[in-house]
């Protein structure tokens, strides 16, 4: 009788560092489970890497038996590209070193961190890197696939802040990409997801965020045309030091919002302002609250940067189910205003949501080839998200995402922010990648022609000269 791979595994993987879990083991559901419980994939090993070395020869186990290799960090993906069917899944998670160095700046990240663990450490010398808005994502595949969050307005994006990576590469080498040492490999994991190999540590700028004025408004769903225009309107127009991006939600049936409001659909603003001064805060929202009618609620507030950075958390644990579609946007004309407010009065479950980032200020210093995340002209990105624990309703908040994205396609630019996108296909993935798609190509080809790295958006290698 054949060995089975997590067998095979544990006779040739000598000195592993880690765990080596297979699907007889106790702790197999544990260790295959993803943050989106609509995924339920079986991989037939989930290598816990210890260390570099274990990374190493878990990507070579994978090459060398012909078998599917996927690549977890924090899990996130909506589309489950942490995981695979009867493959290798390299789990980062134990990964979890970070470096702060005060004086210089920076921050020496473990590819298994998420971003609750580096906020925290970070906040203690009152320093951020910018990130995304749920403290529970994995660093690797945010950063690898851009970084947008609150703080994208005022410092960039995540990659606009990555200042060097470790990978472990197809053939197994372990090499540093920085602007002076691989830098075919630097431009292109700097927004072309985990194509390249696997990331063990980042380094990040780090710049002076502390306590700052956090926060949302709320209005009735009603007023979504309304507000979504008010909106569209004003943020371009805001200051760096203020982050507000638009959303269509229920409020949560918990503290610390007004039990009156409880499952209320609404239409909000959830504010970023880089700063502790609640006066200058509310001078610079003011342009927007004057203009529409009185708010529900409105509650910006000083805290932590790490407090608003996890404010979610609560609202979506691990194990609920997800159906994500997304776009990039550079206009939103008055028919796709009646749209959004349409949809968003209809929203299928009272997790589900529609949020729309502001891409501007900082994030437009670079121009579209400077980094291979290309659409630096862009103004928004869009995503919409049916969530719910049950079950029993993963066809329903399905369909309304894909109904609400079919409506708003044709406004798009054409592609997506990766980390938003689903399984959508080939073309799906050029169309976000525009031109700087053959340049990616030519160094998947260079750096890994077998495609090795292909459950991800995949980059296909070039063909040809």
């Amino acid at each position: 009788m054949s060995m089975t791979p997590a067998q095979a595994a544990r006779q040739e993987l000598t000195g592993f560092a880690g765990q080596l879990v297979g699907p007889d083991d106790s702790g197999y559901d544990e260790a295959r489970a993803v943050y989106n419980a609509m995924i339920d994939r079986r991989p037939a090993l989930v290598a816990r890497c210890g260390d570099t070395k274990d990374v190493s020869q878990a990507v070579g186990f994978a090459r060398d038996h012909g078998l599917p290799l996927a690549v977890r960090g924090g899990g996130h993906h909506g589309a489950g590209l942490g995981t695979c069917d009867d493959g290798v899944v390299v789990d980062l998670s134990p990964l979890k070193d970070i470096e702060v160095d005060p004086r210089a700046r920076t921050v020496r990240v473990g590819g298994g961190c998420v971003w609750g663990e580096v906020d925290r450490a970070t906040h203690e010398h009152g320093l951020a890197t910018p990130s995304g808005i749920i403290s529970t994502t994995g660093v690797g595949g945010l950063t690898l696939g851009g970084g947008l969050g609150h703080l994208s307005r005022k410092c960039g994006l995540t990659v606009d802040n990555l200042l060097e990576a470790e990978l472990v590469l197809a053939d197994g080498a372990h090499v540093r990409a920085s602007a002076d040492e691989n830098t075919d490999l630097y431009w292109a994991i700097r927004g072309g997801g985990g194509n390249f190999g696997v990331v063990t540590s980042f380094l990040f700028r780090l710049h002076e965020v502390s306590t700052i004025v956090a926060g949302p408004t709320f209005w009735p769903v009603e007023l979504g045309a309304e507000v979504l225009t008010a909106y569209r309107d004003f943020i371009p127009h805001a200051p760096r030091d203020l982050n507000a991006f638009f959303l269509f939600g229920s409020v949560p049936p918990a503290p610390p919002f007004p039990e009156e409001l409880h499952l209320r659909k609404i239409a909000g603003v959830v504010w970023y302002y880089a700063g502790e001064d609640t006066d200058a805060a509310a001078r610079v929202m003011a342009p927007l609250l004057d203009v529409l009618p009185a708010p529900l609620l409105h509650a910006p507030a000083p805290m932590p940067h790490p407090a608003i950075q996890s404010a979610f958390d609560g609202l979506y644990p691990p194990g609920d189910q997800w159906y994500w579609r997304a776009d990039f946007v550079n206009d939103i004309p008055g028919d796709a205003i009646g749209l959004h407010a349409k949809f968003g009065a209809e929203l299928p479950t009272w997790k589900s949501t529609m949020h729309l980032y502001p891409i501007d200020g900082a994030v437009h210093d670079l121009a579209p080839t400077d980094t291979a995340w290309s659409y630096r002209d862009a103004r928004w990105a869009s995503v919409y998200a049916g969530v719910d624990s049950d079950p029993a309703n993963a066809e329903h908040i399905k369909q309304w995402t894909v109904d609400y994205f079919d409506a708003l396609h044709p406004f798009s630019a054409g592609g997506a922010y990766v980390n938003m996108m689903m399984d959508e296909g080939q073309e799906r993935v050029r169309a976000s990648y525009r031109d700087n798609y053959a340049r990616l190509a030519r160094v998947k080809a260079d750096r890994d022609p077998r495609n090795l790295f292909r459950l991800n958006q995949n980059i296909q290698p070039a063909t040809g000269s």
